[in-house]
């Protein structure tokens, strides 16, 4: 409340019991200028990380690179199990391998993962070409046989997942962090 000389009164700008004037705008009377304040900071935040920090090129490159391989025919197999956050610790057990186990509506990919490389089955078993996607390189390319087993002598490093080629369906897993 304001007494004739434009000053607030004891009870500032709302009113006896807290209850607001009715009045929005900023105390300076710039209404409508901040979203106008908050893009020109945006805008000059952004600039400044361009140049103090800028985004790597190889990262660049991998975003893009990753997004190629986006097929938009492909189901996604979700994460539904993995040992690093799902399974019970056993006492004594060292290098485990990490299980995991996707999802994709009937499709499931049972995965190990281990040093030695990668050791999968597909259930209901069937054939399936395999790509194992690691970022911009090409991926290991195998093949599921008659029992939906497939197997790698050579370990993912870095973010990884699968792509499934069974008939005319596609599948894709998740992307993990080896």
């Amino acid at each position: 409340m304001t007494d004739e000389h434009g000053e607030h009164g004891e009870h500032g700008e709302h009113g006896e019991h807290g209850e607001h004037d009715g009045h929005d705008e900023p105390l300076d009377g710039r209404a409508g200028d901040d979203a106008l304040d908050c893009d020109r900071v945006e805008e000059e935040l952004r600039g400044a990380a361009a140049v103090l920090d800028p985004v790597p090129a190889a990262l660049r490159e991998l975003a893009v690179e990753a997004y190629a391989l986006h097929d938009l025919d492909a189901r996604i197999a979700e994460l539904a199990f993995d040992s690093l956050v799902d399974a019970l610790p056993v006492r004594g057990a060292t290098d485990v391998p990490r299980m995991l186990t996707f999802r994709a509506g009937e499709l499931t990919v049972d995965l190990e993962v281990t040093d030695e490389g990668l050791l999968g089955q597909l259930l209901p078993p069937q054939q399936a070409r395999i790509e194992v996607l690691s970022g911009p390189q090409a991926g290991a390319s195998l093949t599921a046989d008659a029992l939906g087993r497939f197997t790698s002598d050579a370990p993912p490093a870095g973010p990884f997942a699968l792509r499934l080629r069974t008939g005319g369906e596609v599948v894709v897993t998740e992307w993990l962090r080896a």
